[in-house]
């Protein structure tokens, strides 16, 4: 499987090339072999892609802009498609690849209990979360003392003003 990038080199839009520069970049970033098609400096890339994203993914003036992604033949979608599954960590899922070994991933399990469905997310990974944790457990312990030594400090300073003064 080939996962195909349809981007526009010359593009004079910085936003469209922030999108493809992202696009890029993230899948270069997971190790994602994938194609870069230009559609600036090839007619025929330009064409298979107008023609091969489907009608209601078109913009109204029917011509889709760049980044588009596909996977061989089959449409994945647009940078803001893409961007959603990035923010759920469904990347590999939008790309219709199996999620590799380790990686982070929710899986959505349908389960029955008492004859209704239920959805439950499962964390493959929970180490992340944990580490997460841990660290604001860790940050939370440290401003702790220093609150404490705050307050202990006033009482000091306060009979320190009382000898001052007397």
């Amino acid at each position: 499987m080939v996962i195909k990038v349809f981007l526009a080199s010359s593009s004079g839009s910085t936003a469209i090339k922030k999108k493809q520069q992202d696009v890029v970049g993230f899948l270069e970033a997971i190790k994602i072999d994938f194609a870069q098609l230009d559609i600036a400096s090839n007619e025929d890339n330009r064409m298979w892609m107008r023609e091969n994203v489907p009608g209601e993914k078109k913009p109204t003036n029917g011509i889709p802009l760049p980044p588009q992604i596909f996977n061989e033949d089959m449409y994945c979608g647009d940078y803001e498609t893409f961007f959603e599954a990035k923010e759920d960590n469904t990347v590999f899922e939008f790309l219709g690849l199996t999620t590799p070994p380790g990686s982070k991933k929710k899986d959505i399990v349908e389960t029955e209990q008492n004859g209704d469905a239920h959805i439950a997310e499962l964390e493959e990974d929970d180490s992340i979360k944990k580490a997460e944790t841990d660290a604001q457990d860790d940050i939370a312990e440290e401003e702790e003392p220093a609150e404490e030594d705050e307050e202990s400090r006033k009482p000091a300073e306060e009979e320190e003003q009382v000898r001052k003064s007397a």
